[in-house]
């Protein structure tokens, strides 16, 4: 099977090529020829020349007078050469005072657990084109989800200055969320407001669960506060926040939120297992969130097909950690190109994929379990797959620095599976698409003229 997912090559290979690549320019730049120590094996060890050798070494015919003075030149020249052993041997570059300092693309590699989103629920979240006011009662909330990853003694204190700065922001923020909610949507946004503000699974609760330094309330509290935000958030958002290009324009687009459901059925004789301990079954459903806000095109186009009924009866192959529908040659759909947004930025990007190793993060990452996305075309990187998808079943062991997938930044995600993720390691070869119904977001696909 020669698909082009993926063009996923293994993890192995990728990081073959990385170690390779990088051996190459670091040496170029750090390894110093009349050094012993070399951390990168492409660069042989050098024996000490008979010169450095003599240097080191210490006259028994010193006068006493200067001993001091040739000591302390000695001492310069050992921390000297102790710093620059540590420079080629350390990943992380010393800054001119001395001090460790870490830029922004080692910040990313090196961290043991780099801060981007690890679940559906929190990418989704992130990538709403929320108000500052919004995303001011957001961000101290989203920070605690990090802080309860501490183990041991979690900071309960932080915890509780984040929720009250968050209660802060709603309070003051009030008038400014509200009116910014159509008119159409003024009644539940308010009933929502009242909810985070007072209500059960709010920020009062959310704190009294800080206070009594629960991790488990915290987490449940914590995650009905953020479904509140994100809800008010989408009753907020209008549509796109940014124009697209002109070339782009004749391409079916979403201009928000879409659901999609799959029904899957086994290819054997085999079951299913829906829920621990519950009845094994031939069939299966995920729902599958699509995010036109970040990636309306590859959005766009996916829930065209999904109407069109172009994924009912297709089957799967199984490949390494990911799911893929065995359509790669199938001549429906519009060849869409490589749409990525990047963290910080207000538009996609267009055939053009990041570079993870310079810090350039996505806004809709791949290193989630359960993120959708689409293959490359068979024909150029640059450009997606017309029609074939699949599901990356994310495994931080095969992960590399900063727990990023090699493949970070290298496929458009436009989505990331909601419900049923249980059944998603489940699904093999030879198993096949019953059916695919766009539930949700029909209101807000465009499509163009020739495609209505």
């Amino acid at each position: 099977m020669a698909s082009t997912l993926l063009s996923i090559p293994s993890a192995k290979r990728i990081s073959a090529v990385h170690s390779s690549s990088s051996c190459v320019r670091r040496c170029r730049r750090q390894c110093l020829p009349d050094r012993v120590y070399c951390r990168f094996p492409c660069v042989s060890s050098r024996a000490p020349s008979s010169n450095a050798i003599a240097d080191m070494q210490v006259s028994s015919s010193i006068p006493t007078s200067s001993l001091f003075l040739h000591v302390t030149k000695q001492l310069q020249k050992a921390v000297s050469v102790a710093a620059i052993v540590v420079q080629i041997l350390s990943p992380l570059p010393l800054g001119s005072s001395g001090a460790l300092l870490i830029p922004n693309a080692d910040a990313v590699l090196y961290s043991p657990d780099t801060k981007v989103p690890r679940t559906a629920e929190l990418a989704l979240r992130k990538a709403i084109p929320g108000n500052s006011a919004m995303k001011s009662i957001q961000e101290p909330l989203e920070n605690i989800s990090y802080l309860l990853r501490i183990p041991q003694r979690k900071p309960y204190g932080t915890m509780e200055g984040d929720v009250k700065k968050a209660l802060k922001a709603a309070s003051n923020e009030k008038e400014s969320i509200l009116n910014s909610l159509p008119a159409d949507q003024k009644e539940r946004g308010l009933a929502v407001y009242a909810s985070l503000m007072d209500g059960k699974g709010g920020l009062q609760d959310l704190i009294q669960s800080i206070k009594e330094n629960d991790p488990d309330k915290i987490s449940v509290n914590l995650s009905s506060s953020l479904d509140m935000v994100a809800e008010l958030e989408l009753l907020q958002a209008p549509g796109l926040s940014f124009l697209l290009p002109d070339q782009y324009l004749n391409y079916p687009r979403l201009t928000g939120r879409g659901m999609v459901e799959f029904i899957f059925e086994k290819g054997d004789d085999s079951k299913f297992s829906t829920a621990a301990g519950g009845e094994q079954k031939g069939v299966a459903t995920i729902q599958v969130a699509l995010d036109g806000y970040s990636a309306p095109l590859t959005a766009g186009n996916f829930a065209k097909l999904v109407l069109d009924g172009a994924y009912d009866g297709i089957k799967l192959k199984s490949v390494n950690q990911a799911v893929i529908s065995d359509n790669e040659r199938a001549s429906y759909g519009f060849s869409v190109p490589l749409e990525i947004m990047p963290s910080g930025q207000f538009e996609p990007m267009y055939r053009t994929m990041l570079d993870v190793q310079d810090g350039e993060l996505p806004i809709l990452p791949l290193s989630v379990y359960g993120a959708i996305a689409m293959a490359h075309s068979p024909d150029s990187d640059e450009y997606s797959s017309a029609s074939q998808f699949f599901i990356y079943l994310y495994d931080r062991r095969s992960a590399g620095l900063g727990g990023l997938s090699f493949d970070e930044g290298q496929f458009s995600v436009f989505g990331y599976v909601t419900a049923g993720r249980e059944i998603l390691s489940q699904l093999k070869t030879g198993d096949m698409i019953r059916s695919a119904k766009l539930l949700q977001g029909q209101d807000r696909l465009i499509l163009p003229v020739s495609s209505n």
